[in-house]
């Protein structure tokens, strides 16, 4: 199977639905390892799952009946157990075609998926892809808490292998951070209000950007991004469609 860093890969969990007595749906999963995957041979491909689960607010225990169908038995499968799998597909999350581009990433929890994969790509593999890449790869990844930075050596190991200022991460740890606007938790959009002027500007300039998390990312996202267009005397709209129609603005939220 060969798949580029980017797309995704459709799982089918065995059994039948409950509800329907029909075989369970493919669940779609952001791919996070490159074309070489993570043993580099070529055969093998990863993917971030967490497990979802269900419990009842009033007695705090799990309910077994309305936990994740695909991510639970991915979580729970052991060594040698077969996947069925389709894919992959996609093209909305592929890197820029070209190499001098900047890459700016923003990523909640297992979004971070995809990007893990640009990374690999850019400054672990000794490939071609990596000694061409001339741009600034910037990733912000939103976390409830600095447990659950997900690859956090990897990308510290990145940050190593990275020449000077080619790669920038920041992270919002909402339940430990603070953002410095009105004291309350720090969320990826305050980051990028923060970094308001550099965002704008590397986009102005070409650089793609990617989103992927959770769909209630989004809107105050874009909220905020509207709020510092508007103080800047930018017609957010316009220019929101200038940078989609030039293929530079790519979301894959779930």
């Amino acid at each position: 199977m060969h798949y580029v860093e980017g797309q995704s890969l459709s799982v089918i969990p065995p059994g039948t639905d409950a509800r329907t007595g029909r075989a369970h749906k493919p669940r779609l999963y952001s791919i996070a390892s490159t074309r070489y995957g993570d043993a580099l041979d070529g055969t093998t491909v990863s993917l971030c799952v967490r497990r979802a689960e269900y419990y009842n607010p009033d007695t705090g225990v799990a309910d077994p009946t309305k936990k994740g169908v695909c991510s639970n038995f991915l979580c729970d499968a052991l060594p040698g157990t077969t996947v069925d799998v389709a894919g992959p597909v996609g093209k909305t999350m592929l890197l820029p075609k070209n190499p001098n581009d900047d890459v700016i990433m923003i990523a909640t929890g297992t979004g971070i998926a995809p990007f893990r994969a640009f990374l690999h790509r850019l400054f672990m593999e000794d490939t071609v892809a990596r000694h061409m890449f001339g741009g600034t790869a910037w990733l912000v990844l939103g976390v409830p808490t600095s447990g659950g930075l997900l690859y956090k050596e990897e990308i510290d190991a990145m940050m190593n292998n990275a020449g000077p200022g080619q790669l920038k991460v920041d992270y919002a740890i909402s339940r430990e951070m603070k953002n410095p606007f009105d004291g309350g938790k720090l969320y990826v959009q305050h980051v990028m209000q923060q970094n308001a002027e550099e965002l704008f500007k590397r986009l102005d300039n070409g650089a793609s950007c990617y989103f992927c998390g959770l769909k209630g990312m989004m809107p105050p996202i874009l909220d905020t991004l509207e709020k510092v267009a508007a103080a800047q005397g930018i017609d957010w709209n316009a220019k929101l469609k200038q940078w989609k129609d030039n293929h530079q603005w790519h979301v894959e939220v779930y």
